[in-house]
């Protein structure tokens, strides 16, 4: 799992700066989990991504962006409530849920939201 700056958020899910329309940069489908480090629930959600990342290691890219950090990433998709999960497949637009979902909910949106199977 790998924590998005500005920067690289830009060079591997979308470059906001350049393009108007969503294009995703990515080679592979992503997950980014918006959080911060004094949110409980995002700490619930976190073993959550990294056995994720473990299991579909080399078929979903997981993200992590700091709110607390990162705010005009999160103001960009107006992330009022955290963990805001955001899943990106590779040719359609990306899909918002919120909350501290259970890891049935994240593979569930693996399959029908980014169409990786394991």
């Amino acid at each position: 799992m790998e924590n998005l700056t500005k920067e690289t958020f830009k060079a591997k899910v979308f470059d906001f700066e350049k393009n108007k329309e969503w294009k995703f940069e990515g080679d592979k489908p992503c997950i980014i989990d918006f959080y911060a480090d004094w949110c409980g629930p995002c700490k619930m959600v976190a073993p959550v991504l990294e056995e994720l990342s473990k299991e579909y290691d080399g078929k979903v890219n997981i993200y992590k962006v700091d709110t607390e950090v990162e705010q005009e990433l999160s103001a960009m998709f107006g992330i009022k409530s955290i963990p805001s999960i955001l899943f990106v497949p590779l040719d359609a637009q990306p899909q918002m849920a919120a909350g501290a979902l259970p890891k049935a909910s994240f593979e569930k949106a693996i399959e029908e939201v980014l169409g990786v199977k394991n």
